[in-house]
């Protein structure tokens, strides 16, 4: 594949990736900026609270646009023809003390306060609650890998850099009035503005009716908490702005060419648009994505704990396999908890497989080809690991650990597998172990409780006896294919009364494995070993 058949492939695919970044190659056709810079993407992050899967999403979801819109233009990661920016909004007053933080005396003392200004919580050395979490969240994106510039809302106010884009602001202070107040209720109305002062007396960020003296010095008047008149410059970190102001004021400032969000944030998106507009700015291409949900479909809560956190999947799963599940169509909602992880990890292995022996047009409508570019870089035109796969699903695995039972651990695990794969070392398959380790983690907490081997029926037992006759006489190296073969030719015996296969399945699942569902008979009992399968099928007759 050349880079001229990735382009032209890239220009027409569906894929919604490709979809967005040909939205943003209709605003600059050259692949640049009209003064040659780098298209920039950002994706924002309030440092109130710790990174979580959302964040996760929407920094992988925008990488995903990114490398798109790099395929359409033919460029490299390495060429820097995108940047991407992680903002973090470090200088928002603090509402309310988070319950998941330590020192909450401490939390209210200084609520109102800009964040990157309150005492770090969790007293580990950073210079303050923000620094903290930002911290967490630059550790939480190396983590993933992800290919980022980190810039915080304090830094870029301290340091003056902003103070061109307040200008503007004051400048058109009415203009965004007249955006904003149709919007708020009355009683909002009347102590609403775009500029929100730090108090000079207390250092909280102030929701207080403010008048503009002059916007060329950025001056500005207001009655501080005490009740006295101020004047004060609103540069140099003396003031910031209102949340959807804000957020205009940043796409004005840095030139943001795309961002995306969350479907809870629609209106915000709808005002901060019309006031970067006013500003002089553009509103930044973008997708808006729909928020994930639980195992009951519904909304998730922070302050219900009925999420999924990142670690939660890592345990159970895979990150690729976290990727995967995220990559369909943003605008769908999707259901997340834990009992989707082992079909993300089979589904994305089985994409992943695919890539080498697909077309260029398929390839890019793989999930697979978009993640394994991600944060990959390029090694030649070719995704790096098209192609390969998995010696057993993971499915598959978690069949044996739930079979071995208490005496399931890694090494018993690895042992089993040399029955299936040629070279079961660890380190010739290192993501196969990763996944022996989530398999013992995910039977342990959630298949172990859950399983219940009942006793066969007459017309059962007579099949089970059938298939341990046709195991007692089968060479201990007989392949799964061959193995699935004779078991699919038992349940058909007219004999054994099984209206059709899917009854003689349920069976061995539910008597030899103590599941409703299962995997492959054939492939289960060339991993699980002949004879080891034939003692399952002992202890099910004994019942």
């Amino acid at each position: 594949m050349s880079m001229n058949d990735l382009i032209a492939a890239a220009r027409v695919n569906k894929a919604w990736p490709f979809q967005e970044a040909q939205r943003l190659l209709k605003r600059y056709p050259e692949g640049t900026k009209p003064d040659g810079s780098p298209v920039l993407f950002e994706t924002g992050y309030g440092p109130s609270g710790l990174p979580h899967i959302g964040t996760f999403q929407e920094v992988l979801r925008t990488t995903l646009v990114r490398r798109a819109f790099e395929a359409l233009i033919g460029a490299r990661p390495e060429d820097g023809k995108t940047r991407l920016v992680a903002f973090s909004d470090d200088m928002d007053g603090l509402r309310k003390v988070p319950d998941n933080v330590p020192n909450q005396a401490l939390l209210t003392q200084h609520l109102g306060m800009p964040l990157s200004r309150i005492p770090d919580p969790f007293e580990k050395g950073h210079e303050s609650f923000a620094a903290h979490n930002n911290a967490m969240l630059r550790a939480f994106l190396d983590r993933f890998g992800f290919d980022y510039e980190f810039v915080a809302s304090n830094d870029m106010y301290n340091s003056g850099r902003f103070d061109p884009a307040l200008k503007q602001v004051l400048r058109h202070n009415q203009d965004i009035l007249d955006i904003m107040l149709p919007t708020l209720r009355e009683e909002r109305r009347r102590t609403y503005s775009p500029i929100l002062p730090i108090s000079p007396s207390t250092g909280r960020v102030l929701q207080v009716p403010v008048e503009v003296v002059d916007a060329d010095t950025g001056l500005i008047r207001f009655e501080d908490e005490d009740g006295l008149t101020v004047e004060q410059s609103v540069l140099g970190g003396m003031a910031k702005l209102q949340w959807k102001v804000d957020w205009a004021m940043r796409w004005y400032a840095l030139g943001v060419d795309y961002e995306m969000y969350g479907k809870d944030l629609t209106d915000s998106g709808v005002q901060s648009g019309k006031i970067v507009e006013v500003l002089g700015g553009r509103k930044p291409e973008g997708l808006i994505y729909e928020l994930f949900l639980d195992a009951n479909g519904e909304k998730i809560s922070k302050s219900k704990g009925n999420g999924l956190t990142i670690e939660e999947w890592l345990t159970y799963g895979s990150e690729e396999s976290l990727g995967f599940y995220i990559f369909p169509n943003p605008k769908s909602a999707k259901q997340l908890h834990v009992g989707v992880i082992p079909r993300a990890v089979d589904d994305y292995w089985q994409f992943r497989e695919r890539l080498a022996e697909q077309d260029l047009e398929k390839q890019l409508g793989n999930p697979a080809w978009h993640l394994l570019r991600a944060n990959g870089g390029w090694q030649a035109e070719e995704a790096p690991g098209a192609g390969d796969s998995l010696p057993v699903t993971y499915g598959l695995l978690l069949n044996l650990v739930g079979v071995l039972g208490a005496e399931a651990d890694r090494e018993a695990v690895w042992s089993y597998l040399g029955n299936y794969i040629a070279d079961p070392d660890p380190a010739k398959h290192p993501e196969l172990d990763v996944l022996v380790t989530t398999a013992l983690a995910y039977n342990r907490d959630f298949v172990a409780p859950t399983l219940n081997k009942r006793a066969p029926e007459e017309n059962e037992r007579e099949a089970l006896r059938a298939l341990d006759c046709a195991l007692s006489i089968m060479n201990p190296e007989t392949p799964g294919e061959d193995i699935q073969t004779i078991v699919y030719e038992i349940g058909k015996r007219e004999e054994f009364g099984f209206e059709n296969l899917r009854d003689w399945f349920k069976c061995l699942y539910e008597t030899l494995l103590g599941s409703e569902q299962g995997p492959r008979m054939g492939s289960f009992i060339a991993l699980y070993g002949v004879e080891n399968s034939r003692k399952l099928i002992d202890e099910a007759l004994e019942r």
